[in-house]
């Protein structure tokens, strides 16, 4: 019993009818329902009734991170987990967030706000359960089938990585080292891929980007079409990383909000043994490809 993939992610924009007209749009997620100052969103494969919320706010930037777990009794267990390392809990009763059953809320000590939560409202993926097409035929943008991960920053990579280990059950994956051995990215799964989350060095409570999945790299390349024909910026890629071996765009929202396409990785097993990436090849470890480091990806985020 634990948390086994990221749930929902929480993002401010200043504009909300911008963001979700954007959203909706280009990136291609389904809008769900709208509540107060709230917009929730989904990918099209996706059962839960949201993995994105889009709540204004004067400034862009992460609001909370939610990880879903596989009984409503790992509510307890990580509430006693979290209480020993320190944190203060918070009880969340069913209904009080939309579509959302009995939960937890607290803040990591890299000081970004995360929930933990067994149950949601089950919406469907607009498929068939008898004999369903491979894919729905109303789709628009980019339309990932699903929200990947997450790359947050934190004054302290290696105690925010033995957080998520220690408190929450992660397992490390991969790795960035200075020469003096100090960690400067690290990788973090629940979900038997490369990475549900990652850190890297950077302000407490900051937050890099949301990462949508792809099925292949054909369909990186066409969100590229995609984005350039919607006038969209776009940051990095098409291209590929060695840490993780994802193949990669990134991009902003119109709001300022970081975003990924990601496709490929590979899969965790029980005893795998994590990767290490020394900062003599930090270049190639970001974006295999170019083999160098881009600035504005490195020193634009919130």
């Amino acid at each position: 019993m634990s948390i086994y993939r990221l749930g929902h992610i929480e993002v401010r924009v200043p504009d909300l009818e911008l963001a979700a007209a954007y959203y909706t749009e280009v990136l291609g997620l389904i809008e769900v329902a709208r509540q107060g100052d709230h917009v929730y969103l989904k990918g099209w494969d996706e059962h839960d009734h949201h993995s994105v919320i889009l709540t204004y706010a004067p400034r862009y930037g992460v609001e909370h991170i939610a990880w879903k777990c596989d009984n409503i009794n790992d509510l307890e267990k990580y509430e006693n987990k979290l209480e020993k390392y320190g944190c203060h809990v918070e009880r969340i009763p069913a209904g009080q967030e939309l579509a959302m059953g009995d939960g937890l809320r607290f803040e990591t000590p890299s000081g970004h706000v995360m929930e933990l939560y067994h149950e949601m409202e089950k919406v469907g993926n607009g498929l068939p359960k008898l004999n369903p097409p491979p894919v729905r035929d109303d789709l628009v943008g980019i339309a990932p089938p699903r929200l990947d991960h997450t790359l947050l920053l934190a004054e302290n990579v290696g105690d925010a990585g033995r957080f998520m280990m220690e408190a929450l059950d992660f397992r490390m994956t991969e790795q960035l080292v200075s020469g003096e051995g100090h960690q400067l990215i690290v990788f973090l799964e629940r979900s038997h891929t490369p990475h549900d989350v990652a850190f890297a060095t950077g302000t407490d409570g900051g937050f890099h980007h949301m990462a949508f999945l792809l099925d292949n790299w054909m369909e990186v390349g066409q969100a590229a079409d995609t984005l350039t024909m919607n006038g969209i910026e776009i940051d990095i890629g098409p291209t590929r990383h060695g840490l993780t071996r994802g193949h990669t765009i990134y991009f902003f929202d119109p709001c300022g909000n970081r975003n990924e396409v990601f496709s490929g990785g590979y899969y965790v097993d029980p005893d795998f043994e994590p990767i290490t990436w020394t900062e003599d090849q930090f270049g190639k470890a970001l974006f295999y490809y170019e083999g160098k480091i881009n600035e504005q990806f490195i020193n634009r985020h919130t």
